[in-house]
């Protein structure tokens, strides 16, 4: 049994209470690894790594950190089969989502190293007569990230990489069932030349590590991605605190058909966008609304779209639906379809489940007085409501507590346009899928589903602080004295 401890200062430490859990192999249940825990007695040695770490890091010029970045993706790259592995063993991922965590991950990595030359300030024109004016901004200090095991590894890279790029150290607070990726995460950074203490990372038990992390002065920013229950109570945590915090949380997404849509095309963006990664997606697509003149058209096809898509054995080539993280998920998804049925909607496919394995299900005739309407599910179930008109599926759109990502299949400009500005959330796609990331956007939601933005140049205003500077050419007047 491969047996994993902390990673802090460059290297593999025990937990100082000796404490060790077990990463679970959700196909089969079986342990996969064993983990030590960091807890509020390991935090002291981290914080005081990552700080003392800072010191020479801040000052790091742009083309040496853009150097680690650019070595750090070719490392990845190399260390692909191995990654492979643990994706797949530790997280449940399919053969195809585990290479697309693989194939983008690199490329967030070199995105990264550019935005290291992108940390910049502006001039003002000032009213007093010889001041120059501007502003600079420098790294915040050490930034606590706490990732999410659903992208352990794609996520993980987000949260941590933009936050290096702007000179700040960084603690890794991994998901506890995903924690082995996040360490191999801190191996790849540490060959490619990050000074040891820059990146640590802390495998632990949310509360009690979290909170210590949290409440000491020299942790200047927490970024996380999770549920929106763990977010809020973090950001409460952060508030008492004063310290800052860049949230992306739950959603429970819409897709809009509009009747001049292909709906093909729209059948094949709707099966994208709720059973990637068994459902188990921040941006999943799981509210589809669709205009009443194609709404029976459209579910024939969804469904029989749906009926194709193969759940199994993550390791199967074309498998596209594999386990749910936890052995609770499921029984959870379950009692949303049942109760859907129950208010009278229609289950047409799937519906049920066997150990993790929760097979795609599409329920029809939903309507917002039930709970699956609200209830983000995390698992592979779409549900599909009726509109009377793209009006009221805009309505019906953001009539919800989340507001993270809306996608919208129409070939209408004019309709197109009225729905970008009207829908509630921080990202919208046209004629594409609710599911949609790339390095440099401004990646993030609005209402329960967030604040602040991830991605590019945004990232590089979060990670840092904005200093305004003034200097006087000659003397200024000042008012004479009483």
């Amino acid at each position: 049994m491969k047996e994993y401890p902390l990673f802090i200062n460059g290297t593999y430490v025990a937990a100082r209470s000796g404490k060790m859990e077990d990463s679970i192999n959700p196909a089969n249940g079986e342990v996969y690894a064993r983990v030590h825990q960091a807890d509020s007695d390991d935090a002291k040695d981290v914080l005081d790594s990552s700080w003392n770490a800072f010191q020479a890091w801040k000052d790091f010029s742009p083309s040496a950190r853009e150097t680690i970045f650019l070595k750090a993706a070719d490392i990845l790259e190399t260390r692909a089969d191995e990654l492979r592995d643990v994706l797949v063993d530790e997280a449940g991922s399919t053969l195809f989502k585990a290479n697309y965590e693989l194939s983008h991950t690199p490329g967030f990595m070199r995105s990264m190293a550019g935005e290291c030359r992108r940390v910049t300030g502006e001039t003002y024109l000032s009213d007093y007569p010889g001041v120059k004016s501007y502003s600079i901004r420098r790294p915040l200090g050490i930034v606590l990230a706490i990732s999410p095991f659903n992208f352990p590894l794609l996520l993980a890279n987000r949260k941590i990489g933009w936050a290096l790029a702007a000179g700040n150290s960084v603690v890794l607070k991994p998901s506890e069932v995903t924690p082995v990726i996040a360490l191999k995460l801190g191996e790849i950074y540490s060959e490619a030349g990050l000074p040891d203490g820059v990146l640590n990372v802390v495998p632990g038990q949310g509360a009690d590590l979290g909170d210590s992390l949290i409440a000491d002065p020299r942790v200047k920013k927490v970024t996380f991605t999770g549920s929106t229950r763990v977010g809020k109570m973090i950001a409460g945590r952060c508030a008492e605190f004063n310290t800052g915090c860049t949230l992306e949380m739950g959603g429970k997404n819409p897709l809009l058909i509009l009747k001049d849509a292909d709906l093909d095309y729209a059948a094949k963006a709707a099966s994208f966008s709720n059973f990637m990664n068994q459902g188990q997606v921040c941006m999943t697509g799981s509210r589809v609304i669709v205009e009443e003149e194609v709404y029976d058209a459209f579910v024939e096809k969804f469904v029989e779209r749906v009926k194709k898509i193969k759940c199994g054995d993550p390791r199967e080539p074309g498998v596209l639906v594999g386990p749910l993280i936890r052995d609770t998920q499921a029984p959870f998804v379950q009692a949303q379809v049942d109760a859907a049925r129950a208010d009278g909607a229609r289950v047409l496919t799937g519906g049920c489940y066997q150990g993790n394995y929760y097979q795609p299900t599409v329920v029809a005739d939903v309507d917002q007085s039930m709970s699956i309407f609200r209830t983000e599910c995390f698992g592979p179930v779409a549900t599909v409501i009726k509109a009377r008109n793209y009006q009221h599926a805009m309505e019906i759109a953001n009539d919800c507590e989340y507001g993270l990502s809306a996608a919208v299949i129409t070939n209408d400009l004019q309709k197109s346009l009225i729905l970008i500005e009207g829908l509630e959330a921080g990202m919208v796609h046209i004629n594409g899928p609710t599911i949609r990331d790339e390095p440099i956007v401004p990646f993030g939601g609005i209402k329960n589903s967030g604040s602040g933005r991830e991605g590019g140049h945004f990232s590089m205003d979060e990670f840092t602080e904005l200093k305004w500077v003034t200097m006087q050419v000659g003397q200024q007047q000042f008012p004479p004295l009483a």
